[in-house]
């Protein structure tokens, strides 16, 4: 069931000026992309409510998959900030009039990619067409909508999510009593005080006091701190899968899969079994007008990945089932999967 998060008005008005602050953008000068849905926290923070802080154009684009029309809007409205999803990206890449050189994107200053990781291909390939910035942040509808992000005028780390935001406090936790805090370069549980976290869950004070907790906000989200305080996402701590009693985190596998140059993107469950615990299944996407065979993905992730690791069944399908901003929702492929063949969940 979807819960409602509260989020107050100074919450939202707090994570606008830290954006504004953190791109340094210029109030009446901006020419802001909306092409995420505005019912959307990020759509709504990022795109409507900073647009209108600032006072600057927004140009609304109904239908992100029209590429050839947002390509003209960017044009002719000379875009300078774009927030968006790594599909949006990816596609403007493959359109055969940015390929060509016939699509005129030198307006974009800055992109900020979010709702799930950025491959770092996408990146350099958009940033070469555009000669503007993607970086890639970090949120949640608890905290609206972002907490981290990579700067935009200073280190960029690929593959990392960033370093918190103004006025963002985090620790990383143990995994098991969310209580200690872990060393850098160790996993642990994100936890979050700051302006935008929200003011509970609507009628919900079971998940609220999971979530809450002594001012921290429990994000649910297992990441490792570096040295130097960039943070990156392994995995949903629900998202855990347990093979023969051993960990293993799905991102791991998806990154591995993503990265075979025959691959558009992936999926990547546990599927419950009696004897191991969990299965590994990955559902898998080829690029158009290629073909890729099973045993070319497990050679890959043989060389990549330990044994226990390795994917016990891979599925080709033609599309993953996503949100609204083109997040893959796993939990539809394992439901779909187990009624498919009749497997119970213990």
């Amino acid at each position: 069931m979807p819960k409602a998060a509260i989020g107050l008005h100074r919450n939202i008005i707090a994570n606008v000026l830290q954006f504004i602050n953190w791109c340094k953008l210029q109030k009446k000068d901006e020419v802001i992309l909306a092409a995420i849905p505005l019912y959307h926290v990020y759509g709504m923070v990022l795109a409507m409510n900073m647009g209108v802080l600032l006072g600057a154009t927004i140009v609304l684009v109904d239908d992100p998959r029209e590429i050839d029309f947002m390509l003209d809007q960017i044009e002719s409205h000379q875009v300078s900030f774009f927030p968006g999803v790594p599909a949006m990206y990816h596609a403007i890449n493959q359109n055969g009039r940015v390929q060509r050189g016939k699509a005129n994107l030198m307006s974009i200053k800055a992109c900020i990619s979010g709702s799930y990781t950025l491959h770092v291909n996408i990146k350099r390939e958009f940033e070469k067409f555009t000669g503007g910035k993607l970086i890639e942040g970090y949120g949640l509808s608890e905290a609206p909508t972002a907490t981290h992000c990579n700067p935009l005028y200073g280190v960029n780390k690929e593959g990392s999510i960033g370093l918190p935001l103004p006025d963002v406090s985090c620790r990383v936790v143990d995994l098991v009593n969310g209580t200690e805090d872990v060393q850098p370069g160790q996993p642990g549980e994100l936890i979050i005080n700051a302006p935008q976290v929200m003011a509970g869950y609507f009628y919900n004070p079971e998940e609220e006091e999971q979530a809450l907790q002594n001012g921290w906000l429990y994000t649910g989200d297992v990441v490792i701190m570096d040295q130097d305080g960039y943070f990156y996402i392994i995995d949903r701590k629900k998202s855990l899968i347990k093979v023969g009693g051993l960990q293993v985190w799905p991102n791991e596998i998806e990154k591995t899969i993503n990265s075979h140059p025959k691959v558009l993107e992936c999926a990547v469950g546990g599927i419950p079994e009696a004897v191991m615990g969990e299965r590994i299944v990955a559902w898998v996407v080829n690029q158009e007008k290629v073909s890729i065979e099973t045993e070319e993905i497990i050679a890959w992730c043989k060389d990549r990945l330990a044994t226990y690791k390795i994917p016990a069944e891979i599925i080709f399908t033609s599309k993953l089932p996503k949100t609204g901003v083109g997040k893959i929702l796993r939990r539809e492929l394992i439901a779909d999967y187990i009624k498919q063949n009749n497997t119970r969940i213990a």
